[in-house]
């Protein structure tokens, strides 16, 4: 199985990024609330809405549900001290990771 990082920063961002050979446009954003956190909108590189609202949560594959739009890979979020843990606000990207896997 291959995988990379993609990397992140703990700030709401968005990026363009290819995956197993797609252009897809990624939007990080913190939702500041109970029950909140950083959630992740795929779109095309016209920003076009694949998927908004994936809540970065870990230990399962984000895109399983959303295996019907032809997605090739896993997306995975992993912290390093705690792998169960959630990213919060200050760590994504430096303590919470987010990972593309593929067979």
């Amino acid at each position: 199985m291959a995988n990379f990082e993609i990397p992140l920063t703990s700030n709401p961002q968005t990026f363009t990024i290819s995956l197993s050979g797609t252009e897809y446009r990624l939007t990080m954003q913190w939702r500041n609330a109970d029950q909140g956190g950083w959630v992740l909108d795929i779109a095309d590189t016209s920003a076009n809405p694949i998927i908004q609202g994936i809540p970065l949560v870990t230990g399962v594959n984000l895109l399983e549900q959303y295996a019907y739009l032809g997605f090739t890979g896993v997306l995975w979020v992993q912290t390093t001290a705690d792998p169960d843990a959630v990213p919060t606000f200050d760590n994504l990207g430096v303590g919470s990771h987010l990972y593309w896997y593929t067979e």
